[in-house]
């Protein structure tokens, strides 16, 4: 996936770095979700759940027209993003352990 980082909407405040945001794409685990809300909806965003390589939780809301994506806010994960995504990763880890 390519990014669109001209003009960014969001100021990186050091805590995270476009190349770790780029990595929570990557994540093979990432968590996309299209928020259920009319407001999110119209506009197109997504949110994005992923770790970085260095195991950065990020949380990102971004749109895209399927080849490239224009972050529009990035940060790293709350305590309850992590549990999600932890619970998420379990479940998928453990699926494939089933078969």
């Amino acid at each position: 996936m390519e990014f669109d980082w001209n003009n960014p909407p969001f100021e990186l405040d050091g805590s995270l770095t476009q190349r770790e945001i780029e990595e929570s794409f990557e994540d093979p685990f990432a968590i996309r979700l299209l928020p259920d809300s009319p407001r999110f909806g119209v506009q197109a965003r997504f949110f994005n759940l992923g770790m970085s390589a260095g195991g950065v939780g990020i949380f990102s809301v971004y749109r895209t027209n399927g080849r490239v994506a224009r972050v529009l806010h990035a940060r790293v994960f709350e305590p309850e993003e992590r549990f999600f995504y932890q619970r998420k990763l379990d479940q998928t880890l453990n699926a494939g352990g089933d078969k």
